[in-house]
C-alpha cells in the first residue's frame, strides 16, 4: 500500500494531541489548509525533515495554514524528540497499536506529508524528504497567506534534494 495521492479525498482523522486534547482533520480545514507531516522518531530521514517544517512553522505561525505532526511514536518517545529537534508546532498521537491515522492515510514510509485543501483534498502527497515538494508547500502557505515566500534554508546550507523515507 503507498500513500494517498494528490486528487485523494483526505480521510479524516481524529487524534488526542500531545497536550490530551482532541484534534479533528474535518474541525481543522473549517480554519484553512492543513500539512500533515507523518514521522517515527527513530526515522533518520525524518530527523531531517520534521526541523525543515518547524522553521516553516516559525516563519508563518499557524495563520492561514495549520502545520501538524501526527506521530507514529508514544508520548514520551513524541516528546523527547521534540525537545531534542526544538519542535513547536502542535503533534498528534497515532495510536502506536492500530495507527489509525496513518493507515487511514496508507503509509508505507515516513516522513509522508500532506497537503489537505480547505475542501479535503489532498494537493500534495510526499514521502521520505523531497525538496521541490517541501518548496511547493512552502509557496502554497505562502499564496494562502498573500505574502512572499521567506527564505527557509540559511545561506550557504547545502539542502539535499530528496531521501528515501
Amino acid at each position: 500500500m503507498t500513500a494517498l495521492a494528490a486528487g485523494t479525498k483526505a480521510p479524516d482523522v481524529e487524534l488526542k494531541t500531545m497536550d490530551g486534547k482532541k484534534f479533528s482533520l474535518q474541525a481543522e480545514l473549517a480554519r484553512g489548509p492543513v500539512v500533515l507531516v507523518f514521522f517515527k522518531a527513530s526515522c533518520p530521514t525524518c530527523q531531517y525533515a520534521v526541523p525543515m517544517f518547524e522553521r516553516l512553522h516559525k516563519a508563518y505561525g499557524q495563520k492561514n495554514v495549520s502545520l501538524v505532526g501526527v506521530s507514529q511514536n508514544d508520548s514520551s518517545e513524541t516528546a523527547a524528540f521534540m525537545k531534542q529537534l526544538g519542535i513547536t508546532f502542535p503533534v498528534l498521537l497515532d495510536d502506536t497499536h492500530s495507527y489509525p491515522a496513518s493507515n487511514a492515510y496508507g503509509l508505507a514510509n515516513v516522513p509522508s506529508i500532506f497537503w489537505v485543501a480547505q475542501d479535503g483534498e489532498i494537493e500534495i502527497s510526499s514521502v521520505g524528504w523531497v525538496k521541490a515538494d517541501f518548496e511547493s508547500i512552502n509557496r502554497k502557505i505562502a499564496e494562502t497567506g498573500k505574502v512572499s515566500p521567506p527564505m527557509i534554508y540559511t545561506p550557504g546550507e547545502e539542502v539535499r534534494d530528496f531521501r528515501a523515507g
